[in-house]
C-alpha cells in the first residue's frame, strides 16, 4: 500500500494548472461505466480531474466530502479519466493513501482509461485491478505558462520535483527501477490492462463482468454531457483547445442574444456555423 504524503507547497499561489493531453482526451470513452454498483462504499472517478469549463469534474473537495460521508469502512474507486489538473490528482491521491492509512482499504478499479493525473490517484489505492481493455497512461507535468525564456526556465526547475515525486509514486507502486520509471515519464507511456500488472502498476484484472457501459440516449442527456461529448467529437476531429472555445463561445453569445436578431435557435445556428467556417479555415 502507497503511503507517501506530497506536499503541494505553493501550486495555486503561483496560479499554475496543469492539463491532459488531447491524446488521452481522443482515446477517452467516458460512457464506461462499472457494470453494478458495489456493495461497498463507491466513489466515482468518471470525468476530468479539476474543474472543467463548466465547473464540472472530480476535485479533491469532492472526493474529501465523499471520504467523510463514508468514514472509517473499506472504499471502491472507479475511474474512467482522461486525467486533467496534475496537482488536483496530487491532492486526491494524498486523500486516497490517508485513508488507506487510517480508516479502511482502498481498491482502485480502472474501468477504461486512467491518464495522467488519474494514473497518479490509482496509486493511492491499498489494491489497483484494472480491466483488460484499460489503459493507464503515465508523462511528465504539463502546465499552461507565459512569460519570457527567465520565466520558463523557473517554471521547469519549479515543476522538476513534482515529477520527481509522481516518479517515486509509480515506483513504490511498482517495484521499478527510479530511472526507468523517469524514461517512460519522459516519453509518454500508455500500459494496457496486462502490461501494468506485470509492471506492478496494477495488482490484478478485473472480470469482463465487471465493466459496461452507461451511455445515455440523445433525449437522456444533460445540457453539460452533450458539451463534453461535443468537445471530445472536436478533439478527435484536431480541433485545438483555443478553437473549441471559440466555438463554444459563439455559440454561448448566439444563446444569450449576442448573435444577431431573429428567433433563438436561428441565431445559434448561424453564429455557430459563422464559428465552424472560421475554425475549419484556420
Amino acid at each position: 500500500m502507497t503511503s507517501k504524503v506530497i506536499n503541494l507547497g505553493d501550486v495555486r499561489e503561483r496560479g499554475l494548472r496543469s492539463d491532459f493531453s488531447l491524446k488521452a482526451l481522443k482515446q477517452w470513452n467516458p460512457d464506461i461505466r462499472a457494470s453494478s454498483s458495489d456493495d461497498e462504499a463507491t466513489i466515482s472517478v468518471l470525468d476530468t480531474i479539476g474543474k472543467d469549463w463548466w465547473g464540472e469534474g472530480v476535485t479533491a473537495k469532492r472526493i474529501a466530502s465523499a471520504l467523510r460521508n463514508i468514514g472509517a469502512r473499506d472504499v471502491v474507486v472507479n475511474i474512467n479519466s482522461p486525467g486533467g489538473d496534475f496537482f488536483e490528482g496530487l491532492a486526491i491521491y494524498n486523500l486516497l493513501a490517508e485513508h488507506a492509512r487510517e480508516k479502511g482499504a482502498v481498491t482502485v478499479k480502472v474501468l477504461g482509461l486512467a491518464a495522467s493525473a488519474a494514473s497518479v490517484i490509482a496509486m493511492g489505492g491499498s489494491n489497483v485491478l484494472i480491466a483488460k481493455s484499460a489503459f493507464l497512461m503515465i508523462h511528465n507535468t504539463w502546465v499552461v505558462a507565459a512569460g519570457d525564456r527567465h520565466a520558463f526556465r523557473e517554471v521547469a526547475d519549479w515543476l522538476e520535483p513534482f515529477d520527481f515525486a509522481a516518479a517515486e509514486l509509480y515506483q513504490d507502486r511498482s517495484g521499478m527501477d527510479l530511472k526507468d520509471i523517469q524514461n517512460m515519464l519522459d516519453k509518454e507511456t500508455w500500459l494496457p490492462g496486462s502490461k501494468s500488472v506485470e509492471n506492478g502498476f496494477a495488482d490484478g484484472l478485473l472480470g469482463a463482468e465487471e465493466v459496461g457501459s452507461g451511455a445515455s440516449n440523445s433525449t437522456a442527456l444533460t445540457p453539460q454531457a452533450a458539451q463534453k461529448k461535443i468537445d471530445i467529437a472536436l478533439a478527435r476531429s484536431d480541433f485545438t483547445k483555443s478553437q473549441r472555445r471559440e466555438l463554444y463561445a459563439a455559440v454561448k453569445g448566439g444563446m444569450s442574444g449576442a448573435a444577431p436578431s431573429g428567433t433563438s435557435s436561428a441565431a445559434v445556428t448561424e453564429v455557430a456555423q459563422s464559428a465552424l467556417d472560421k475554425l475549419n479555415s484556420l
